[in-house]
């Protein structure tokens, strides 16, 4: 079967860095001394790498740039701000208020016409209620189903009222790290594909939030692919599958992704498509996140 080409837009970033306001939330970023000036150039590189593997696969990318005023570390990361689902947008409250400014009239209008919704409940942040788009949410767009983690950053309540607009039925969990915290985006445990899940089930220590999400995966017929603890820490449940303009299928994952994964692991991927990995050890380490937080999927 021929799945529709996927459009995606990325940021570009200037300014790119460790983020002191989302480290509270988010284990996976490193404080670091060095300075700032490096980072934006190893990141840039990076960044610059993986879009051009993206474009010579045939991936529809579009590429915008970061604004160096108002200062936004993470724009990188786009998917947490909004999200797209045919003619409806939606855009998102975020915990961090640096992160705030990162949703971008510009880019909505770009992707907007006349029949377009835009659902936006980014007002939520005045009464600390959060949800980071495609980050708190995983989203099955066949089965209108949305996985999501319970943390600080993905409130319950506006996870049930998103899916009831959107028409979608929400499987919510609780997931921790080896230390007992929150695993602050579901995307970091979890990626949802045509006809696979890869997850780090030892993290959903309730066993009833267990069952459920897979009964879930089960019912749909996706292939589950575990995944340990270590390489999720790898960013391994952070890869997602994208579609080129012949419709064929690529998983897109960090180079160090990749390494972690295991030769079967590999293998049943790639029944379901190409891998295509790239390095993003810079963005990973300061940012907390990997590719498929780079990636906003503009579904139509």
């Amino acid at each position: 079967m021929k799945h529709p080409a996927s459009r995606i837009f990325m940021i570009k970033p200037v300014k790119f860095g460790y983020n002191e306001q989302t480290a509270g939330s988010n284990s996976f970023q490193n404080k670091t001394e060095e300075q700032s000036e490096l980072i934006q150039t190893e990141a840039l590189k990076e960044f610059n790498a993986l879009t051009a593997k993206l474009i010579t696969a045939g991936i529809d990318v579009q590429i915008f740039e970061d604004t160096i005023d108002p200062h936004t570390p993470d724009s990188i990361f786009p998917n947490n701000w909004i999200s797209f689902h045919g003619k409806m947008i939606v855009l998102y409250p975020m915990l961090a208020e640096n992160r705030r400014h990162e949703r971008r009239t510009d880019i909505v209008n770009h992707f907007s016409d006349a029949t377009t919704s835009v659902f936006d409940i980014s007002d939520e942040e005045h009464k600390n209620t959060f949800l980071e788009g495609t980050g708190s949410l995983v989203f099955d767009y066949e089965n209108k189903i949305a996985y999501a983690n319970l943390s600080p950053r993905s409130d319950r309540q506006l996870i049930t009222d998103l899916c009831n607009w959107l028409n979608y039925h929400p499987v919510t969990f609780k997931a921790v790290d080896k230390t007992g915290l929150d695993i602050y985006h579901t995307n970091v445990l979890m990626s949802v594909g045509v006809g696979f899940a890869v997850i780090c089930t030892d993290c959903i220590p309730d066993q009833k939030d267990l069952k459920k999400v897979i009964g879930s995966f089960e019912k749909t017929g996706h292939k589950i692919i575990p995944i340990s603890v270590e390489q999720m820490n790898s960013f391994a449940g952070n890869m997602y599958q994208l579609f080129n303009t012949n419709g064929k299928s690529y998983i897109v994952m960090s180079e160090q992704a990749f390494l972690s994964l295991d030769k079967n692991q590999i293998t049943e991927l790639e029944h379901f498509g190409e891998i295509l990995h790239s390095p993003l050890y810079t963005i990973e380490k300061y940012g907390g996140g990997s590719a498929r937080c780079m990636i906003a999927d503009v579904r139509r």
